[in-house]
């Protein structure tokens, strides 16, 4: 699954004394780094170490090259063999395995086979064939993955499956970017990568950094000041595609293998960019009412569920600590 977070803004921090602006395509999509230090040449040298950063990763957790460390797991499905796993690649997959057992199969790691079908049908506007949906479901399932912790390696146990980080990478990379940052010395930071922000320390004068929540369509949602928190959000409020009279999101059920229509969003703030991330990629899809139970058991440090039936409808929910 790909996720494109719209919903998630910041203020203007480039017309503010001491706040240093980097702006970089990776993985797909626009990062952002804004670092509160006025040495522009020091900020400017671990902004680019940050992006090298990203890049290294994407070279390991993208789908889409073809040569990736995970496109290339993906192809030993079709020997079973067991494959050796780099610390990051293992790291993801690990938490993505735990995740679908805690979710009983919302989050999925291995959906790609459907995912892939669903570009295609997003783009020609027409449902994915029966025959070639049925055929993908039959790959789909993080059963089919086992990991080896001692050995750090991992088995695919049926051929032809294909390993997708959409709903999880950008929030494990913007975690690994933060601790590149700080061992520059930029403690005060903010990162957007493409919608999944990591916070770092607060500005200076300030208890931190003013973060929508969600969007502002809706009068109720917050702006908070947020520091050494990672905040995500996954919905289809905004992107969607109407086949046959009927609106698809362009989130996946891993169960039907079609696009979600529950037309909701998921804001999740918590202790990292990994877990924020892949949490609301997995609420959207178990739905409002099971997520609330989830979230409020989970490590959450805030969340927030938006629901449109007919008209906006927002439910807000907060747990623990959000600065």
């Amino acid at each position: 699954m790909r996720y494109q977070v719209l919903l998630l803004f910041f203020g203007p921090l480039s017309n503010c004394l001491g706040y240093q602006v980097f702006e970089r395509d990776c993985m797909g999509t626009k990062f952002v780094i804004t670092i509160d230090d006025d040495d522009r040449e020091k900020a400017q040298k671990g902004a680019l170490a940050a992006f090298a950063e990203a890049d290294r990763l994407n070279l390991i957790l993208s789908d889409y090259e073809d040569s990736s460390e995970l496109s290339r797991f993906s192809k030993s499905s079709r020997t079973g063999v067991r494959f050796k796993l780099s610390e990051d690649l293992f790291r993801v997959l690990n938490h993505g395995q735990t995740l679908y057992h805690d979710t009983n199969g919302s989050f999925d790691v291995t959906l790609g086979p459907i995912s892939r079908l669903w570009r295609i049908a997003r783009f020609r506007k027409t449902m994915p064939p029966a025959g070639k949906l049925a055929a993908a479901l039959s790959r789909v399932g993080s059963h089919h993955l086992r990991l080896f912790p001692e050995e750090r390696m991992g088995r695919l146990g049926v051929p032809d499956m294909v390993l997708d980080l959409g709903g999880i990478a950008k929030g494990y990379a913007a975690d690994r970017m933060l601790e590149v940052l700080r061992e520059a010395g930029m403690e005060r930071c903010l990162l957007d990568c493409g919608g999944d922000l990591v916070i770092g320390d607060p500005p200076r004068n300030s208890e931190g950094w003013r973060i929508s929540i969600g969007g502002r369509k809706h009068p109720d949602l917050p702006v908070l000041l947020l520091s050494n928190n990672a905040v995500a959000t996954s919905g289809d409020l905004e992107q969607s595609v109407r086949i046959e009279g009927k609106r698809y999101s362009h989130l996946i059920d891993p169960s039907s293998g079609l696009g979600l229509t529950t037309l909701s969003q998921v804001t999740v703030i918590a202790s990292t960019g990994m877990k924020a991330d892949s949490l609301a990629s997995a609420c959207l899809v178990m739905g409002m009412q099971k997520s609330r139970s989830f979230l409020a058991s989970s490590e959450t440090r805030a969340y927030y569920l938006q629901e449109k039936n007919g008209k906006t409808r927002l439910t807000l929910v907060h747990s623990g600590k959000r600065k």
